[in-house]
Protein backbone atom coordinates (compact mmCIF):
# COMPACT_ATOMS: atom_id res chain seq x y z
CA UNK A 1 0.00 0.00 0.00
CA UNK A 2 1.30 3.45 -0.83
CA UNK A 3 0.34 6.95 0.28
CA UNK A 4 -0.26 9.79 -2.23
CA UNK A 5 3.50 10.48 -2.33
CA UNK A 6 4.20 6.91 -3.44
CA UNK A 7 5.85 5.85 -0.15
CA UNK A 8 5.22 2.39 1.27
CA UNK A 9 2.56 2.36 3.96
CA UNK A 10 1.61 -0.65 6.08
CA UNK A 11 -1.94 -1.95 5.49
CA UNK A 12 -4.39 -1.04 8.29
CA UNK A 13 -4.95 -4.62 9.40
CA UNK A 14 -1.19 -5.10 9.97
CA UNK A 15 -1.10 -2.03 12.22
CA UNK A 16 -3.90 -3.59 14.27
CA UNK A 17 -2.07 -6.92 14.40
CA UNK A 18 1.09 -5.16 15.58
CA UNK A 19 -0.68 -3.29 18.37
CA UNK A 20 -2.55 -6.33 19.73
CA UNK A 21 0.65 -8.39 19.43
CA UNK A 22 2.43 -5.72 21.50
CA UNK A 23 -0.25 -5.84 24.18
CA UNK A 24 0.21 -9.60 24.42
CA UNK A 25 4.01 -9.65 24.46
CA UNK A 26 4.14 -6.74 26.94
CA UNK A 27 1.81 -8.59 29.30
CA UNK A 28 -1.10 -6.18 29.02
CA UNK A 29 -3.14 -9.15 27.79
CA UNK A 30 -2.44 -12.46 29.54
CA UNK A 31 -3.34 -15.99 28.34
CA UNK A 32 -7.10 -16.41 28.57
CA UNK A 33 -7.82 -12.67 28.52
CA UNK A 34 -10.38 -11.53 26.03
CA UNK A 35 -9.18 -9.86 22.85
CA UNK A 36 -11.28 -7.08 21.30
CA UNK A 37 -14.05 -8.53 19.14
CA UNK A 38 -14.35 -7.82 15.44
CA UNK A 39 -16.78 -4.98 16.08
CA UNK A 40 -14.67 -3.57 18.94
CA UNK A 41 -11.58 -3.60 16.73
CA UNK A 42 -13.53 -1.88 13.97
CA UNK A 43 -14.67 0.84 16.38
CA UNK A 44 -11.31 1.31 18.14
CA UNK A 45 -9.27 1.59 14.96
CA UNK A 46 -11.94 3.09 12.73
CA UNK A 47 -11.77 0.35 10.09
CA UNK A 48 -14.27 -1.82 8.25
CA UNK A 49 -15.47 -5.07 9.81
CA UNK A 50 -13.71 -7.05 7.09
CA UNK A 51 -10.39 -5.37 7.98
CA UNK A 52 -10.94 -6.06 11.68
CA UNK A 53 -11.74 -9.72 10.98
CA UNK A 54 -8.64 -9.98 8.79
CA UNK A 55 -6.47 -8.73 11.68
CA UNK A 56 -7.92 -11.26 14.14
CA UNK A 57 -7.46 -14.02 11.57
CA UNK A 58 -3.79 -13.09 11.18
CA UNK A 59 -3.32 -13.18 14.97
CA UNK A 60 -4.92 -16.63 15.11
CA UNK A 61 -2.57 -17.91 12.43
CA UNK A 62 0.39 -16.62 14.42
CA UNK A 63 -0.87 -18.68 17.37
CA UNK A 64 -1.30 -15.60 19.55
CA UNK A 65 -5.06 -15.83 19.96
CA UNK A 66 -7.69 -18.54 19.72
CA UNK A 67 -11.47 -18.63 19.44
CA UNK A 68 -13.35 -20.41 22.20
CA UNK A 69 -17.02 -21.36 21.85
CA UNK A 70 -19.35 -18.89 23.56
CA UNK A 71 -16.33 -17.00 24.91
CA UNK A 72 -14.99 -15.30 21.84
CA UNK A 73 -11.40 -14.57 20.91
CA UNK A 74 -8.87 -14.80 23.76
CA UNK A 75 -5.11 -14.81 24.15
CA UNK A 76 -3.91 -18.34 23.44
CA UNK A 77 -2.76 -20.39 26.41
CA UNK A 78 0.48 -21.17 24.63
CA UNK A 79 1.04 -17.65 23.31
CA UNK A 80 4.80 -16.99 23.29
CA UNK A 81 6.26 -14.30 25.48
CA UNK A 82 7.66 -12.76 22.34
CA UNK A 83 6.23 -13.52 18.93
CA UNK A 84 8.66 -12.57 16.21
CA UNK A 85 7.03 -12.18 12.86
CA UNK A 86 8.02 -14.67 10.16
CA UNK A 87 8.38 -11.96 7.56
CA UNK A 88 12.02 -11.07 7.10
CA UNK A 89 11.57 -10.58 3.38
CA UNK A 90 8.32 -8.59 3.42
CA UNK A 91 9.57 -5.16 4.46
CA UNK A 92 10.57 -2.43 2.02
CA UNK A 93 13.69 -3.38 0.08
CA UNK A 94 15.95 -1.56 -2.33
CA UNK A 95 15.52 -2.46 -5.98
CA UNK A 96 19.04 -3.90 -5.98
CA UNK A 97 18.15 -6.17 -3.03
CA UNK A 98 15.04 -7.60 -4.67
CA UNK A 99 15.17 -11.35 -5.28
CA UNK A 100 12.85 -14.15 -6.29
CA UNK A 101 12.88 -15.48 -2.72
CA UNK A 102 11.80 -12.11 -1.31
CA UNK A 103 8.98 -11.91 -3.84
CA UNK A 104 7.76 -15.42 -3.03
CA UNK A 105 7.90 -14.84 0.75
CA UNK A 106 6.02 -11.54 0.42
CA UNK A 107 3.37 -13.24 -1.71
CA UNK A 108 2.99 -16.02 0.87
CA UNK A 109 2.55 -13.42 3.62
CA UNK A 110 -0.24 -11.75 1.65
CA UNK A 111 -2.01 -15.07 0.97
CA UNK A 112 -1.65 -16.15 4.60
CA UNK A 113 -3.13 -12.95 5.96
CA UNK A 114 -5.68 -12.01 3.30
CA UNK A 115 -6.35 -15.14 1.23
CA UNK A 116 -5.30 -16.03 -2.28
CA UNK A 117 -7.91 -13.77 -3.98
CA UNK A 118 -6.14 -10.75 -2.45
CA UNK A 119 -2.84 -11.65 -4.11
CA UNK A 120 -1.65 -9.59 -7.06
CA UNK A 121 1.72 -8.79 -8.56
CA UNK A 122 1.10 -5.11 -7.86
CA UNK A 123 0.26 -5.92 -4.23
CA UNK A 124 3.50 -7.87 -3.83
CA UNK A 125 5.44 -4.93 -5.23
CA UNK A 126 3.69 -2.55 -2.83
CA UNK A 127 4.45 -4.77 0.15
CA UNK A 128 8.12 -4.84 -0.82
CA UNK A 129 8.16 -1.11 -1.53
CA UNK A 130 9.37 -1.46 -5.11
CA UNK A 131 8.04 -0.36 -8.48
CA UNK A 132 4.88 -2.13 -9.61
CA UNK A 133 6.58 -3.88 -12.54
CA UNK A 134 9.70 -4.97 -10.64
CA UNK A 135 8.45 -8.48 -9.67
CA UNK A 136 7.92 -9.27 -13.35
CA UNK A 137 11.69 -9.27 -13.82
CA UNK A 138 11.80 -12.42 -11.67
CA UNK A 139 8.51 -14.20 -12.34
CA UNK A 140 6.42 -13.80 -15.52
CA UNK A 141 2.89 -14.01 -14.07
CA UNK A 142 0.75 -14.44 -11.01
CA UNK A 143 0.05 -18.07 -11.96
CA UNK A 144 3.77 -18.79 -12.00
CA UNK A 145 4.16 -17.00 -8.69
CA UNK A 146 1.44 -19.12 -7.07
CA UNK A 147 3.26 -22.30 -8.10
CA UNK A 148 6.48 -20.98 -6.57
CA UNK A 149 4.59 -20.05 -3.40
CA UNK A 150 3.10 -23.54 -3.13
CA UNK A 151 6.48 -25.18 -3.64
CA UNK A 152 8.06 -22.97 -0.96
CA UNK A 153 5.20 -23.56 1.50
CA UNK A 154 5.19 -27.34 1.08
CA UNK A 155 8.95 -27.27 1.56
CA UNK A 156 8.77 -25.72 5.02
CA UNK A 157 8.66 -29.15 6.66
CA UNK A 158 10.62 -32.29 5.87
CA UNK A 159 10.97 -35.81 7.21
CA UNK A 160 13.61 -37.64 9.26
CA UNK A 161 16.31 -39.55 7.44
CA UNK A 162 15.39 -42.58 9.54
CA UNK A 163 11.62 -43.13 9.29
CA UNK A 164 9.68 -44.47 12.29
CA UNK A 165 9.04 -48.19 12.40
CA UNK A 166 5.85 -49.49 10.88
CA UNK A 167 3.81 -48.27 7.94
CA UNK A 168 1.13 -46.80 10.17
CA UNK A 169 3.47 -44.57 12.16
CA UNK A 170 5.03 -43.35 8.93
CA UNK A 171 1.64 -42.58 7.35
CA UNK A 172 0.50 -40.77 10.50
CA UNK A 173 3.61 -38.59 10.43
CA UNK A 174 3.08 -37.80 6.76
CA UNK A 175 -0.60 -36.93 7.19
CA UNK A 176 0.01 -34.77 10.25
CA UNK A 177 2.88 -32.98 8.55
CA UNK A 178 0.68 -32.10 5.58
CA UNK A 179 -2.16 -31.04 7.89
CA UNK A 180 0.16 -28.71 9.79
CA UNK A 181 1.23 -27.07 6.52
CA UNK A 182 -2.37 -26.57 5.43
CA UNK A 183 -3.05 -25.16 8.89
CA UNK A 184 -0.18 -22.70 8.44
CA UNK A 185 -1.16 -21.81 4.86
CA UNK A 186 -4.91 -22.46 4.35
CA UNK A 187 -4.84 -21.22 0.76
CA UNK A 188 -2.73 -24.25 -0.24
CA UNK A 189 -5.77 -26.53 -0.17
CA UNK A 190 -7.47 -24.42 -2.84
CA UNK A 191 -4.81 -24.91 -5.50
CA UNK A 192 -5.35 -28.41 -6.85
CA UNK A 193 -8.01 -31.10 -7.05
CA UNK A 194 -7.63 -34.87 -7.03
CA UNK A 195 -8.35 -34.97 -10.76
CA UNK A 196 -6.00 -32.06 -11.57
CA UNK A 197 -3.28 -32.34 -8.94
CA UNK A 198 -0.72 -29.70 -8.13
CA UNK A 199 2.61 -30.85 -9.56
CA UNK A 200 5.37 -29.10 -7.63
CA UNK A 201 8.52 -30.81 -6.31
CA UNK A 202 8.02 -30.11 -2.61
CA UNK A 203 4.51 -31.56 -2.61
CA UNK A 204 5.98 -34.63 -4.30
CA UNK A 205 8.31 -34.98 -1.30
CA UNK A 206 5.26 -35.59 0.89
CA UNK A 207 3.79 -37.96 -1.68
CA UNK A 208 7.04 -39.91 -1.87
CA UNK A 209 7.03 -40.28 1.91
CA UNK A 210 3.48 -41.68 1.93
CA UNK A 211 4.07 -43.99 -1.03
CA UNK A 212 7.24 -45.27 0.62
CA UNK A 213 5.27 -46.07 3.76
CA UNK A 214 2.75 -48.11 1.78
CA UNK A 215 5.23 -49.83 -0.52
CA UNK A 216 6.59 -53.28 0.24
CA UNK A 217 3.34 -54.77 1.56
CA UNK A 218 2.33 -56.73 -1.52
CA UNK A 219 -0.13 -54.16 -2.84
CA UNK A 220 -0.59 -53.92 -6.58
CA UNK A 221 0.31 -50.47 -7.99
CA UNK A 222 -3.30 -49.39 -8.50
CA UNK A 223 -4.36 -50.28 -4.95
CA UNK A 224 -1.26 -48.68 -3.49
CA UNK A 225 -1.85 -45.43 -5.34
CA UNK A 226 -5.60 -45.46 -4.58
CA UNK A 227 -4.80 -45.66 -0.86
CA UNK A 228 -2.30 -42.81 -1.20
CA UNK A 229 -4.91 -40.64 -2.97
CA UNK A 230 -7.55 -41.53 -0.37
CA UNK A 231 -5.28 -40.48 2.49
CA UNK A 232 -4.33 -37.26 0.73
CA UNK A 233 -7.97 -36.45 0.01
CA UNK A 234 -8.78 -36.77 3.71
CA UNK A 235 -6.16 -34.15 4.58
CA UNK A 236 -6.94 -31.77 1.73
CA UNK A 237 -10.71 -32.30 1.96
CA UNK A 238 -10.81 -31.00 5.52
CA UNK A 239 -8.20 -28.32 4.86
CA UNK A 240 -10.32 -26.54 2.25
CA UNK A 241 -12.64 -25.47 5.07
CA UNK A 242 -9.82 -23.55 6.78
CA UNK A 243 -9.65 -21.02 3.95
CA UNK A 244 -13.42 -20.98 3.43
CA UNK A 245 -13.98 -20.06 7.07
CA UNK A 246 -11.25 -17.42 7.06
CA UNK A 247 -12.75 -15.87 3.91
CA UNK A 248 -16.27 -15.97 5.33
CA UNK A 249 -15.16 -14.31 8.55
CA UNK A 250 -13.29 -11.59 6.69
CA UNK A 251 -16.19 -10.81 4.36
CA UNK A 252 -19.02 -10.99 6.92
CA UNK A 253 -17.20 -9.68 10.00
CA UNK A 254 -18.70 -12.58 11.97
CA UNK A 255 -16.97 -15.48 13.69
CA UNK A 256 -18.31 -18.99 13.20
CA UNK A 257 -20.15 -18.79 16.54
CA UNK A 258 -21.63 -15.40 15.70
CA UNK A 259 -22.81 -16.68 12.33
CA UNK A 260 -24.46 -19.72 13.91
CA UNK A 261 -26.08 -17.59 16.62
CA UNK A 262 -27.75 -15.52 13.92
CA UNK A 263 -29.26 -18.68 12.44
CA UNK A 264 -30.61 -20.07 15.68
CA UNK A 265 -34.27 -19.45 14.69
CA UNK A 266 -33.81 -21.40 11.41
CA UNK A 267 -32.14 -24.28 13.25
CA UNK A 268 -34.88 -24.29 15.87
CA UNK A 269 -37.52 -24.45 13.16
CA UNK A 270 -35.86 -27.51 11.60
CA UNK A 271 -35.60 -29.25 14.98
CA UNK A 272 -39.22 -28.51 15.92
CA UNK A 273 -40.70 -29.35 12.52
CA UNK A 274 -40.92 -33.06 13.33
CA UNK A 275 -39.58 -33.95 9.89
CA UNK A 276 -36.10 -34.86 11.10
CA UNK A 277 -36.48 -36.86 14.32
CA UNK A 278 -32.97 -38.30 14.47
CA UNK A 279 -31.39 -34.92 13.81
CA UNK A 280 -33.61 -33.38 16.51
CA UNK A 281 -32.67 -36.11 19.00
CA UNK A 282 -28.94 -35.75 18.40
CA UNK A 283 -28.93 -31.96 18.43
CA UNK A 284 -31.09 -31.92 21.53
CA UNK A 285 -28.57 -34.08 23.37
CA UNK A 286 -25.88 -31.37 23.23
CA UNK A 287 -25.80 -29.39 26.46
CA UNK A 288 -24.18 -26.33 24.90
CA UNK A 289 -24.51 -27.02 21.20
CA UNK A 290 -22.17 -28.85 18.84
CA UNK A 291 -18.66 -27.51 18.49
CA UNK A 292 -17.01 -28.39 15.20
CA UNK A 293 -13.25 -28.79 15.61
CA UNK A 294 -11.41 -29.52 12.38
CA UNK A 295 -8.29 -30.77 14.18
CA UNK A 296 -10.35 -33.34 16.08
CA UNK A 297 -12.15 -34.38 12.90
CA UNK A 298 -8.81 -34.78 11.15
CA UNK A 299 -7.53 -37.13 13.85
CA UNK A 300 -10.81 -39.07 14.02
CA UNK A 301 -10.89 -39.52 10.24
CA UNK A 302 -7.23 -40.50 10.07
CA UNK A 303 -7.70 -43.19 12.71
CA UNK A 304 -10.82 -44.53 11.03
CA UNK A 305 -9.08 -44.66 7.65
CA UNK A 306 -6.01 -46.43 8.97
CA UNK A 307 -8.07 -48.90 11.02
CA UNK A 308 -10.08 -49.75 7.90
CA UNK A 309 -7.02 -49.96 5.65
CA UNK A 310 -4.99 -52.16 7.98
CA UNK A 311 -6.45 -55.49 6.72
CA UNK A 312 -5.79 -54.44 3.12
CA UNK A 313 -2.21 -53.34 3.75
CA UNK A 314 -1.21 -56.03 6.24
CA UNK A 315 -3.26 -58.85 4.73
CA UNK A 316 -5.46 -61.34 6.57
Amino acid sequence: MTDPTGAHREPPYLRIVGEIRRRITDGELAPGDGVPSTRQVAREWGVALATAAKALTALRREGLVETRPRTGTVVAAAAPAAAPRRRPSSGPVLEGELSLDRIVRAAIDIADAEGLPALSMRGVAARLGVAAMSPYRYVPSKDDLVLLMADAAFGEKSYPAEPPEGWRSRVELGARTLWSLYRRHPWLAQLGSLTRPLLVPQLMVHGEWMLGALDGHGLDPTTLFDIHVLLYSHVQGLAVHLEWEAHAEATTGQSEDQWMAGRAPALRALVESGRFPTFAKVVGAFDDGYDLHLDALFELGLKALLDGLSPIIEGP
